[in-house]
């Protein structure tokens, strides 16, 4: 006799680790720094300092799909990305940048940082092609580790963000007869 495997069972005891309890800010500042050096030149910097990111941010990120689910989101001015476009491309970058110059670099810093938290983890996870525009929303406002850093003096954001709500919490049932005698 075989049975089909609804996972009902795993669900019920199912607890969902949180970021925090996976990654710390100083790996992901870490992991950002390597990629910058690696990517940008051993020159350029991320200090570990908040700095209030302008009304024109962009956005980008991968998803990681596995033990834990979510979004490693990068995001500053829009002035900021294309800078680090040009950054990235050194010399062979255009006078004039066009979009997909700067969503194909900003992305591909992303996609590095991504990939290294990804692998930071535990588990086998899934990493998606880079997305570039407004960040996605933030689910579980506890399950985010996030990195305030200055590149060039201009505010930069690393966000590991939880892509599903928080389970619900389990409450103990209810005694209706308590009071009565």
């Amino acid at each position: 006799m075989s049975t089909t495997d609804t996972g009902e069972r795993r669900r019920s005891g199912e607890v969902r680790p949180v970021i925090t309890e996976l990654i710390d800010e100083p790996t992901i500042q870490s992991i950002a720094e390597d990629a910058w050096i690696a990517l940008v030149g051993e020159d350029e910097y991320l200090l570990p300092i908040p700095g209030e990111l302008p009304a024109d941010v962009v956005s980008s990120w991968v998803d990681v799909v596995g033990p834990w689910t979510g979004s490693v989101v990068l995001t500053t001015g829009r002035q900021t990305a294309a800078e680090l476009t040009r950054a990235l491309l050194g010399d062979t970058a255009p006078e004039l940048l066009e979009h997909e110059d700067v969503a194909d670099a900003f992305g591909e810093i992303a996609n590095v940082v991504g990939g290294n938290v990804k692998a930071a983890l535990p588990g086998p996870s899934g990493l998606s092609l880079p997305d570039v525009g407004d960040a996605p929303a933030v689910r579980n406002p506890e399950d985010v580790c996030r990195v305030d850093v200055l590149w060039r003096g201009e505010p930069l954001t690393i966000s590991v963000q939880g892509a599903l709500p928080p389970l619900p919490v389990p409450h103990p049932p209810h005694n209706q007869h308590k009071n009565e005698v």
